[in-house]
């Protein structure tokens, strides 16, 4: 399906755009957003009738794609229903989406919250770990990202906080691991392991271990690079809660329901959390959802004991329809299967070639659909193209690349040094080499950049 083109139409989305919607995340008299008339799988069009190959599933979420009919039917069906319902009773949207989902949780993470995003489920996530542990403080890592609202944001590791950060949020930061640009000095995979573990509990030794309730990771970090643990990492700071009593939260909201080639990323390190967030693609990101997955140890802290919070739209019936409608497509068309099995095959291999021809490539990393490429002005030093936090004339370089993504007809995910592949997980093979090709043109314009 191809829309005709309407520029007139598309003058008068924008018109209204500038004149009334306020914008995350941007200077609003500085930004430019796009007009986007439709879309479908894995393309979107503009006004003017050009198509975008979408490498960044809408904000990594659109798992199954843009407009799957099985999943747009199940709303329609849902809303013909029943089209929403107070939380407080049991609604079958609700408790089927509730059964798939802990069915596919690893370990006893068998009861769910439902949270309207990511966001919100940090958020309850720490006040669970708090009130069942009884302690003040959080750990999270630098090179995070955990969202936007008062908790989560302070919980976040990069930039996006500090505007918030008003250092009473009871959070404290550390170095988890990153080889290629090691905190630790370290020239193997398994001393950077080693020394971020021991840098880890020293942390929470100087921090006081009575005084922490929770340690917060992403199990893949996403935004903030795609960074794949070492072997054993997860493991060792699962060690290390054990330890001291210390909740261990799981952060799933971008690598969870398929985007790594499992349905959690924590299948990939044999790792079981005490609480597990989620959001983004348990619904492919149609109608707005979130969550938690509880532990037995920490849900039995509630069984007789009020939970000291909710939301009004916990578990909607449209958006669990969804969510239950896209589970079911992700198990019938193997979807998760398909995204372990292009990463391997088809994606890895590529991005590798690209960066032996590209010199702005300074190392290809991911899994699945979810990959990275870190730019850079010099290989062998691994200066980053741009500074930290670049913008306006620093960014010149990052901002080139992204418009020769775009022209041609690549709609790229870009942060920081970064370009991600994080196409929908049930892409075709012919999609993901026209999008590589359309990559491979974007970098040589990246490479012009280079020492």
């Amino acid at each position: 399906m191809t829309p005709q083109p309407d520029p007139e139409v598309g003058a008068a989305v924008k018109a209204a755009d500038r004149a009334h919607v306020f914008h995350s995340w941007s200077a609003q008299e500085l930004i430019d957003p796009l007009a986007v008339a439709d879309a479908e799988g894995s393309y979107f069009w503009d006004y003017d009738g050009k198509r975008y190959l979408d490498f960044t599933s809408g904000l990594v979420y659109t798992n199954v794609g843009y407009q799957h009919p099985k999943v747009v039917a199940a709303i329609q069906e849902q809303a013909a229903r029943m089209t929403t319902f107070a939380p407080a009773f049991a609604v079958e949207a609700r408790s089927e989406a509730a059964r798939l989902i802990a069915e596919r949780t690893p370990g006893d993470l068998d009861k769910i919250f439902f949270t309207n995003g990511g966001a919100d489920a940090i958020e309850h996530a720490v006040r669970m770990a708090r009130l069942h542990t009884g302690r003040p403080k959080v750990l999270s890592a630098y090179r995070s990202y955990h969202g936007g609202t008062q908790q989560a944001v302070n919980i976040t590791g990069d930039p996006r906080r500090w505007a918030s950060d008003g250092a009473a949020a009871g959070v404290v930061h550390f170095w988890a691991p990153f080889l290629y640009r090691s905190r630790f000095y370290a020239e193997t995979e398994e001393q950077e392991c080693a020394r971020a573990l021991e840098h880890l509990e020293t942390t929470i030794a100087f921090e006081g271990p009575a005084t922490v309730a929770a340690i917060v990771l992403e199990t893949i970090p996403g935004t903030a690079g795609i960074m794949v643990p070492p072997p054993g990492y997860l493991a060792g700071v699962r060690e290390i809660c054990d330890k001291y009593g210390i909740v261990f939260v799981l952060d799933e909201v971008m690598a969870g329901f398929g985007r790594t080639g499992e349905w959690f990323a924590a299948d990939l390190f044999d790792v079981t959390p005490d609480l597990m967030t989620f959001a983004k693609g348990v619904n492919s990101g149609y109608v707005p959802l979130g969550g938690v997955a509880i532990s037995g140890a920490i849900a039995e802290t509630f069984a007789k004991r009020p939970y000291p919070g909710g939301l009004t739209y916990s578990g909607h019936p449209l958006a669990c329809a969804a969510a239950v409608a896209t589970i079911q497509v992700m198990a019938e068309e193997g979807v998760v299967e398909n995204a372990a099995r292009l990463g391997a095959d088809v994606v890895g291999p590529a991005l590798r070639e690209l960066a032996e021809r590209h010199p702005s490539v300074g190392e290809v990393r991911g899994v699945g659909m979810f990959w990275a490429l870190e730019l850079v002005r010099n290989r062998e030093t691994r200066e980053p193209l741009v500074p930290y936090n670049a913008a306006g004339a620093a960014n010149a370089p990052m901002a080139a690349f992204g418009a020769a993504a775009k022209a041609a007809g690549l709609w790229p995910f870009i942060n920081m040094n970064r370009t991600h592949v994080v196409p929908p997980c049930n892409v075709g093979e012919a999609e993901l080499k026209e999008g590589l090709a359309a990559l491979d043109t974007a970098l040589a314009v990246a490479d012009e950049y280079t020492a």
